[in-house]
């Protein structure tokens, strides 16, 4: 930890102004979060009357219109310009349900076997008999000497790809980063890369293990509206964006004369080459195009000695909303995903103003829309930033709090990329935790949530919350609500539960708390640790 961080922010400091001394009152804020007031906070975010918080309906609207009332009840000032809500234009493309896939000679059936639908704003999308081509994992990587489209032209034709990326297989750390994910492998990568190659459609083969979730996941999270930015660019892309299981991907290598296993060996060399499957992909559908705003809601709390500079707490609001065409319970509430992070700022909010030893930094909470369609909010406020970047010290995610039960560690998403997770150290010691790397780096995780947005614009970002070292008291009740977390990720299911581990999540909300306030308080620039991926464009940025 830098000295200046010791120094500058020890709680037990005293702070002389012109007439008086003011002894912190740090730990009493510290010590004081109503655990009360979070859970409330969670039930009404998570409650049926905003219909899954989808963006751009009436239920987005009403989350934005209560996270800004919490902002204003907590004392904080708007965060753009004279308002607390930064517009983010979007467009809807819903496809309709009623379509049909064929490869070769099967035809799939939606929602079942395979989606598809289309991120361009098109009344009719198409395949027509679109050659297939096996490109393995989709990946066009000159850093680690990779081209898996090598050789051949994608025009008019649709590729077949792995989910993941080549070092989840082979657990080699020398290949990509071992079964550290990526960001080739995630899947709006894959669908990008097939855009830029020319391929008129992209078909990513799920599989559970590399996507690190089942295929309710994909079939709930790819059916209904989607959503763009409505100012993306002219990015090429697909006119069919499709998943399929990885028992129809099976069959259809079958059907070519392969076998997928001794396929997807081939494609964990740097001497793949694309393979013609010999077969046809056709599918048809009609999209219902809406535009639309909704928005990131953004509140700042001014900094006393250096406003410019702002701490970011941020997490999303959002969720998948509510789907009609389901029998019974429409709904997908999103209680952990992610009622108890946006619930977990807004109680942050609340304590940084009762600190009677103010920031001298600003520190901004952002509630951002659309993560779940891509992390469009944190995107566009990448792009279209309040505070320009270099001013941005430091931003912390708040993502799916752990409400399985307490832990003696603390996972940090991306452990070792940025000096950032040094604040989150020390904050862990005052409850004798330890940071750790997260337990599956081969989920990707670091690139799935809207920390990342800023993370490419050099901005160190950091993900923490929950662990994997269970107290002992509580490894009972945490292996069943642990189960249960995993079984409603992005489902139906996924509902405030009165008989959570409350007192876990308020825990991490401590932990995040302290590490910004230590940030708000401090006189550095925590940058990213060498050789990573960012610090590039962070020292670019800080010139």
């Amino acid at each position: 930890m830098p000295t200046k961080a010791e120094t500058n922010s020890d709680q037990d400091k005293i702070q002389k102004t012109t007439n008086t001394v003011v002894k912190s009152n740090f730990e009493e804020v510290y010590n004081s979060f109503d655990l009360d007031f979070y859970k409330a906070n969670v039930k009404i975010l998570a409650s049926d009357d905003f219909t899954g918080r989808e963006p751009a309906t009436e239920g987005g609207k009403k989350t934005t219109d209560f996270i800004t009332e919490q902002f204003k009840n907590a004392g904080l000032m708007p965060g753009n310009g004279d308002s607390y809500l930064q517009q983010v234009p979007l467009i809807s493309i819903e496809a309709d349900a009623n379509m049909e896939l064929t490869l070769g000679d099967e035809k799939l059936k939606y929602f079942d076997e395979f989606v598809a639908g289309t991120s361009k704003s098109v009344e009719r999308a198409e395949l027509k008999d679109s050659e297939l081509v096996f490109v393995g994992y989709g990946v066009v990587a000159p850093e680690y000497g990779w081209n898996d489209y090598a050789g051949i032209d994608m025009k008019g034709k649709t590729a077949v790809i792995l989910v993941n990326d080549p070092g989840f297989m082979t657990e080699d750390p020398e290949l990509f980063q071992g079964r550290t994910m990526t960001y080739y492998g995630r899947w709006t990568y894959k669908y990008e890369e097939a855009g830029r190659q020319g391929a008129a459609g992209a078909i990513i083969v799920h599989d559970t293990a590399p996507a690190s979730y089942g295929w309710g996941v994909v079939s709930n999270s790819w059916s209904g509206a989607q959503y763009q930015l409505a100012d993306a660019g002219d990015e090429p892309k697909p006119d069919v964006e499709a998943w399929i299981t990885l028992d129809k991907a099976k069959a259809l290598f079958k059907r070519s004369g392969l076998d997928f296993e001794k396929e997807q060996a081939k494609a964990l060399t740097r001497e793949f080459q694309p393979v013609t499957l010999d077969q046809t992909a056709s599918v048809a559908f009609t999209n219902s195009i809406k535009r639309s705003q909704s928005a990131n809601v953004i509140a700042t709390l001014k900094g006393s000695e250096k406003p410019e500079e702002h701490v970011i707490y941020m997490g999303h609001w959002d969720h998948l909303g509510l789907k009609a065409h389901f029998e019974g319970d429409q709904i997908f509430n999103g209680a952990i995903d992610n009622a108890t992070g946006i619930s977990g700022i807004i109680s942050i909010a609340k304590a940084f103003n009762k600190v009677n030893i103010k920031p001298k930094r600003s520190v901004t909470f952002m509630a951002i829309t659309a993560e779940e369609q891509g992390l469009l909010g944190s995107k566009y406020f990448a792009a279209n930033p309040t505070v320009t970047t270099k001013n941005i010290v430091g931003a912390f995610n708040i993502d799916s709090m752990n409400v399985s039960g307490r832990v003696n560690d603390l996972t940090v998403v991306g452990f070792g990329k940025s000096e950032l997770e040094q604040y989150v150290t020390k904050a862990a010691k005052r409850q004798n935790r330890v940071t750790k790397v997260e337990a599956d780096p081969s989920r990707g995780g670091y690139y799935r949530s809207d920390h990342f947005s800023l993370a490419k614009k050099g901005v160190p970002a950091i993900f923490a919350g929950g662990g994997s070292d269970f107290v002992e008291e509580d490894k009972a009740m945490a292996e069943k609500w642990n189960a249960l977390r995993g079984k409603c990720y992005h489902q139906l299911c996924d509902e405030y539960q009165e008989g959570w581990a409350w007192n876990a999540a308020m825990q991490d909300v401590k932990i995040l708390f302290e590490a910004g306030y230590l940030l708000s308080t401090d006189n550095n620039y925590p940058n990213w640790y060498k050789g990573t991926e960012f610090k590039a464009i962070r020292d670019k940025d800080r010139q």
